[in-house]
């Protein structure tokens, strides 16, 4: 990788890519050199614009950017009221650098897409959301280089993985606590300052500036004849050449893999961590585009693929996942602030090879408890992420429920940014087996860490306990009936 990015490369036509492999950075004159000047639209030929090329959003709901133009204006003409553009550029996800290289490096095409919808829909301005200082560097860069100053501006939020939720960002914007709100609210509806606000990701206003370079028949001329036009995709995991692929879309996924010097193995995470695994056999066969992915169940979401290879345990990498994901919720709903974490203790137990058939049971149960009770779609992200793995390498799950192990360590082949493994722990439970009844108490206590065998005494890890059980185990220990239980603490404290 370069200055932190993966390398870009294409398959095909180079259009939110093109220049890239010249220059590190296309400037204003390099930009307008490469793409010429973008024309100018009003909001009717806009609208029709977009539904000519079948322009979808690229941040992973794939929303049709016509009906989201629309529904901005209608709000905005109801209301008699202004209307803003907010660029996502927020891209929290470890697995995703799409958007980076896009404003990193081609700032301006996005840029020429945000003013061309600011434009047709008259915005009073255009804020431009990132987490990176590298972008937020560029942005503002590019925003003086074209004398755009009172138009538009970047805001700069922390760097979660929930701030890249459109609400989540338009709260950050209004300077609230950037996470998701409790409840729906449309950004057409009410977004920025309370106003219709039009949102969509970087690489959706990019594509939007090539629609109207090109043309519709022109964009056309790339994809498939119901998926018009290229897609960026971030290629890492086990992948030899990580890369940052502009392709068309359609194109079969092991085309990408091969461009990277990527085995699928075992499986392949496509769609990042709201997304699903799907087997190596399904990768070899798999089509990128929503038509072509649905025989193998899953969605290109916001186009991450990460293969995992065959040298690594994807139970024990699909916990990393789980225990990173459930430290990145927002807290504010029961499913995420106490079911997500029961989730991860019960994920870590799986590959651990704790507690048998119980826990691949209680893996299942907690995955179902927090789907669809949310107040965002970050519990439902996550199960669909745990349930696809149980069904992708159920031979491996078998061997972990069996055998304790399906034989391979865990090599992180998917990128987590911090991990609590890492951490070291504050003691180690241990149960006075003179003392013990088999009450189950402390597995009720704490799911995950400690679960119990077919006799239903308790199944506790030879590993030290996290720092954040500490709280969890002394309850535990204090409302054990039998004062079975104990903690001895690291260093003998």
């Amino acid at each position: 990788m370069r200055s932190g990015l993966p390398e870009v490369r294409n398959i095909g036509p180079a259009w939110l890519t093109a220049g890239l492999d010249r220059v590190r950075r296309l400037d204003w004159p390099s930009h307008r050199a490469l793409h010429g000047e973008i024309p100018l639209l009003s909001l009717g030929e806009l609208i029709m614009l977009a539904e000519a090329g079948d322009l979808r959003g690229r941040g992973g709901a794939g929303f049709p950017f016509a009906r989201k133009i629309m529904a901005v204006a209608e709000s905005a003409n109801q209301k008699r009221s202004e209307v803003v553009v907010v660029v996502n550029g927020t891209e929290g996800e470890p697995g995703s650098f799409k958007d980076k290289v896009l404003l990193t490096r081609a700032p301006h095409l996005m840029l020429d897409g945000a003013v061309l919808a600011a434009t047709a829909l008259r915005a009073r301005e255009v804020v431009v959301g990132v987490t990176d200082a590298e972008a937020q560097v560029s942005v503002d860069s590019a925003i003086a280089e074209r004398g755009l100053t009172g138009l538009a501006r970047v805001v700069r939020l922390p760097e979660r993985f929930v701030s890249g939720e459109g609400g989540a960002l338009v709260r950050g914007i209004n300077g609230l606590k950037p996470i998701p709100p409790g409840r729906k609210v449309r950004a057409s509806e009410s977004g920025v300052a309370g106003v219709p606000t039009l949102l969509s990701n970087t690489e959706t206003f990019s594509q939007l500036a090539m629609l109207a370079a090109l043309g519709a028949d022109g964009y056309r001329t790339a994809g498939t004849t119901d998926e018009p036009g290229t897609i960026l995709l971030t290629v890492l995991g086990s992948a030899r050449a990580p890369a940052v692929v502009e392709a068309p879309a359609g194109i079969p996924l092991r085309v990408v893999l091969e461009l990277c010097d990527a085995d699928p193995g075992d499986g392949v995470v496509v769609g990042g961590y709201h997304g699903k695994f799907i087997s190596g056999e399904a990768a070899m066969r798999a089509e990128l585009s929503r038509a072509g992915l649905k025989p193998v169940g899953t969605q290109l979401g916001a186009g991450i693929i990460l293969p995992l290879g065959s040298s690594t345990c994807p139970i024990g990498e699909a916990a990393r996942v789980t225990r990173y994901m459930a430290g990145e919720s927002a807290g504010q709903c029961g499913p995420c602030a106490l079911g997500l974490p029961v989730l991860a203790e019960a994920m870590e137990a799986l590959a651990e090879g704790r507690g048998g058939s119980i826990t691949l049971e209680t893996v299942r149960r907690a995955a179902g408890a927090v789907k669809g009770r949310g107040a965002c779609s970050h519990p439902d992200g996550l199960s669909r992420f745990v349930l696809s793995s149980l069904d992708a390498f159920s031979e491996d799950v078998n061997a972990h429920v069996l055998n304790g192990t399906c034989g391979r360590k865990v090599q992180g082949m998917l990128p987590v940014p911090m991990e609590e493994s890492s951490q070291p722990g504050i003691g180690r439970l241990v149960v006075d087996w003179s003392r013990c009844d088999g009450h189950g108490l402390c597995a009720g206590l704490l799911p995950g860490h400690v679960t119990l065998d077919i006799h239903g005494f308790p199944v506790i890890p030879n590993t030290p306990l996290p720092a954040r059980l500490e709280r969890d185990a002394e309850k535990a220990i204090a409302m054990c009936p039998a004062l079975a239980l104990r903690l001895e603490r690291s260093g003998g404290h």
